[in-house]
């Protein structure tokens, strides 16, 4: 499988400590990668400087020429816009050639047909994180970058979700990685996990990797690997 962004050593410093330090990140076409750690471990900070919104102070990012999709933990999309508005908006941000027929595949792909022309603020929140993540997926990426995108969601929304992502990994293979603080999603959704705790890596590996290190436990493996909290 063909790398689609690949970042080495990369820190980012807050206030004279690092809040991330000295992260290496690989991703595949069609991978899942699920970034774990308690609060404060630097999964956002990690994430927002492989999508681009951040820059890190040491280290390299290299992205496929298809590029990154991003989607942050809460929607950015503009409230008083309809589902429509909103991505018309940001199709052409993205320089596609064919607007009106992008955000038609999108509004299909995301099952937002019946809420074309709703504005954004009246939506439900797994309405609002369907478009949340369309507008991601505006210019095509390669790969899509998720910060927390189940923490809203009710189990309905969020296996909905899941099913929609993983068709695309699928269908069209887009890589995803995505944080999370629950180890039971990222054991079951992504083939490769990070950890980080205090923004280093103390494993990186598959979900079946991690609970060899405790016996078969991954729960106690992580628990071992994180720490109490402070």
């Amino acid at each position: 499988m063909a790398t689609v962004l690949e970042a080495e050593g990369i820190v980012r410093r807050f206030g004279g400590a690092d809040a991330v330090s000295g992260v290496d990140f690989t991703i595949q076409a069609g991978e899942s990668v699920a970034l774990v750690g308690p609060n404060g471990a630097g999964k956002t900070t990690l994430l927002r400087m492989l999508a681009g919104p951040a820059q890190p102070d040491a280290g390299t990012i290299t992205h496929s020429g298809a590029g990154v999709g991003w989607a942050p933990q809460r929607a950015a999309v503009y409230p008083r816009l309809t589902v429509r508005e909103n991505l018309t908006l940001f199709v052409e941000m993205e320089g596609v050639e064919n607007v009106a027929g992008r955000v038609d595949e999108l509004i299909s792909l995301a099952a937002l047909d019946d809420y074309a022309d709703q504005r954004a603020e009246t939506l439900s929140t797994g309405t609002l994180q369907r478009l949340n993540l369309s507008v991601a997926l505006c210019g095509s990426p390669a790969v899509l970058l998720l910060d927390e995108p189940t923490a809203t969601l009710s189990p309905e929304q969020r296996r909905r979700l899941w099913t929609w992502l993983e068709d695309l990994r699928r269908d069209d293979g887009l890589a995803v990685a995505f944080s999370t603080q629950s180890l039971n999603e990222a054991g079951s959704r992504a083939d490769r996990l990070l950890i980080l705790v205090r923004g280093a890596t103390v494993f990186e590996g598959t979900p079946n990797a991690l609970a060899n290190l405790a016996g078969g436990d991954a729960e106690a493996a992580y628990s071992d690997l994180v720490g109490s909290p402070e």
